[in-house]
C-alpha cells in the first residue's frame, strides 16, 4: 500500500475517531472488564478501582457509542447491570493485542532495556 499524504490523513482522521470513543484511562478497561460478564454498578466500581462519579460518566460515554447497554432490573431496591453489546465485539481484537502488548512492555520494563 503506498504512503500518499491522503492516506496519512485518512489514518489519523480514524485515529482521533478511535480514540474519542474509546480513548482515556478507562474506558478499554470497563470494556475489558465487561468482557467476562455482566457486572452491576458497585461491582465495575471495586473491579476497575475507579470512583463512581467518574464510572458513571464513562459508562453514559460508552452506552452513548454503543459499547454497552444499561439494563435497569426490577429489583427492590432498583439495581443496574451493564454489559457489552453486539457491537463492541468489534473491539475484541484491540483488546487482546493491547493486553498483549502490555504484557510483553511490562516485562521489557521489569528485566531492563
Amino acid at each position: 500500500m503506498e504512503h500518499t499524504a491522503e492516506r496519512c490523513a485518512k489514518a489519523n482522521l480514524a485515529i482521533r475517531d478511535t480514540l474519542d470513543v474509546v480513548g482515556g484511562k478507562w474506558k478499554l478497561v470497563l470494556l475489558s472488564v465487561l468482557r467476562n460478564g455482566k457486572r452491576g454498578f458497585n461491582e465495575l466500581s471495586r473491579e476497575a478501582s475507579i470512583s463512581p462519579r467518574i464510572l458513571s460518566k464513562e459508562l453514559q460515554e460508552l452506552e452513548m457509542n454503543g459499547l454497552v447497554k444499561r439494563m435497569v432490573c426490577d429489583t427492590k431496591p432498583v439495581t443496574v447491570q451493564y454489559e457489552l453489546t453486539e457491537y463492541s465485539k468489534t473491539l475484541e481484537q484491540v483488546l487482546i493485542e493491547m493486553e498483549q502488548w502490555g504484557q510483553q512492555h511490562r516485562r521489557k520494563i521489569i528485566t531492563g532495556l
